[in-house]
C-alpha cells in the first residue's frame, strides 16, 4: 500500500491560510454561492495531489461554468446509441485519460480533459445520449449531484450502479494531425494531414497550401524533408 499526502490550500494571497491574516475560505459560504459540486470539482481542479496551491476566486467561478455548460448539453441533447464519427477519437482518448489519471491521482489533468471534452462537444453543434452517458459518467467521481441528479432524468437509471465506460486503444489515435511546413528553416504555414500520411503526401499537402505556393514560386527547391507527424522543410534558393 502507498500513502500520498495532499498538498497545502493556501489563502487567495499565497500565505498560509490563518484566521490572523484573514485569508481563510469558509467552505459553508462556498457551497452556498457555488454549490457543492463545485467546491469539490475545484478543490481536484486546483492544481497537483501532492502540490501546494493558492486559492483563487477566477478558478472556482470557472469551475462552475464548466458544470452549468454541462447542464446546458441537455438542450443540445440528441438520440444516438453510439458516438458519433467525429466524436469517436476525442470520446476513446477522454475515457483513456480520465480512467488513467484517476488512478494516479492526477485528478486536475483529468477535469481539464472533461473540460475539452465538452468544449469539443458544443463545437459540434449536438451532443447524444450515448456521448452523454460516457461524460456524465466520467464526471461522477468529480460531481456527483450534478451527473447523478442528469443521468436520473435523461436515463432513468441510478449512475452509481452503472460500470465504469472502457475504451478501444485503438480509437485513440488520431485520424489527422497538424504539422509545420517549413521554408529554409523558418515556420511559414500549418496544415492538416492524415496521421499515416507518407513524405509524398505530406509534401503535396504542404506544396498545395497557399502562403507556400507564393513563396515557392519561381524559387528552386534544393531540398525536401518530411519528420512523420511533425513537420515538412522544403530548401530553395
Amino acid at each position: 500500500m502507498k500513502r500520498t499526502s495532499h498538498g497545502m490550500i493556501l489563502g487567495g494571497d499565497g500565505q498560509k491560510m490563518s484566521k490572523s491574516r484573514g485569508n481563510v475560505i469558509n467552505p459553508d459560504d462556498v457551497i452556498k454561492e457555488y454549490g457543492a459540486d463545485t467546491l469539490r470539482l475545484y478543490e481536484m481542479f486546483i492544481g497537483d495531489f501532492e502540490k501546494t496551491a493558492p486559492w483563487s476566486a477566477s478558478s472556482i467561478k470557472g469551475c462552475k461554468r464548466f458544470l452549468d455548460r454541462v447542464w446546458g448539453l441537455q438542450e443540445i441533447l440528441s438520440e444516438g446509441s453510439g458516438y458519433r464519427g467525429e466524436m469517436i477519437s476525442v470520446m476513446h482518448k477522454t475515457i483513456k485519460k480520465v480512467s488513467g489519471d484517476i488512478e494516479s491521482l492526477k485528478f486536475n489533468t483529468a477535469i481539464a480533459a472533461m473540460m475539452s471534452l465538452v468544449n469539443d462537444i458544443y463545437a459540434s453543434g449536438s451532443c447524444n445520449k450515448a456521448e452523454l452517458e460516457t461524460l456524465l459518467i466520467l464526471l461522477n467521481p468529480f460531481a456527483p449531484h450534478i451527473s447523478e441528479e442528469m443521468y436520473e432524468k435523461v436515463f432513468g437509471k441510478i449512475i452509481s450502479k452503472q460500470e465504469w465506460v472502457s475504451y478501444d486503444e485503438k480509437l485513440c489515435a488520431d485520424s489527422s494531425i497538424e504539422i509545420a511546413v517549413q521554408i529554409n528553416g523558418k515556420v511559414r504555414a500549418r496544415i492538416t494531414v492524415p496521421a499515416e500520411a507518407g513524405q509524398d503526401e505530406a509534401l503535396a499537402s504542404a506544396k498545395s497550401e497557399e502562403s507556400i505556393k507564393e513563396a515557392l514560386n519561381g524559387r528552386e527547391i534544393i531540398k525536401e524533408l518530411y519528420v512523420k507527424g511533425r513537420l515538412v522543410n522544403i530548401v530553395i534558393k
